[in-house]
């Protein structure tokens, strides 16, 4: 499958998407909107490449199973991919497929929109002047 080849409407019927029989923002977030995939690519958009212990650090909270499973189902959906890059011992490195990399724009806009309208929690904001 190609990077830009669109999905075809039967690999996606999302019967919650207010009634319409296909939906590319539903189809689009079933892809990229569980849990630990957006902040998964922004790392790997941050560090381009990352071995799974790298990444485990990198993703503050995820455990190993839900990484491993998280990694699984981008690579499946082609946007992530595994490179085996040492036999013995083995090591595996994570990198973003073509496909993934054009989220760029997408997780830069979440970022924005969390910095403009999110606060982090009273303990973790910078003093004020």
């Amino acid at each position: 499958m190609s990077d830009t080849a669109e999905v075809p409407e039967d690999d996606c019927l999302a019967v919650w998407c207010a009634g319409d029989e296909w939906c590319a923002v539903t189809c689009a977030m079933d892809v990229i909107g569980k849990k630990w995939h957006p902040v998964i690519v922004h790392r790997l958009l941050q560090h381009e490449a990352l071995r799974f212990n790298e990444l485990g650090e990198e993703v503050d909270g995820i455990t190993n199973k839900m990484l491993s499973q998280s990694l699984e189902d981008l690579e499946e959906n082609e946007l992530v991919d595994r490179e085996i890059v040492n036999e013995k011992p083995v090591a595996v490195e994570y990198s973003l497929t073509e496909r993934g990399q054009s989220l760029e724009p997408v997780i830069d806009s979440l970022e924005e929109w969390g910095k403009t309208y999110l606060r982090p929690p009273e303990s973790e904001q910078e003093p004020a002047c």
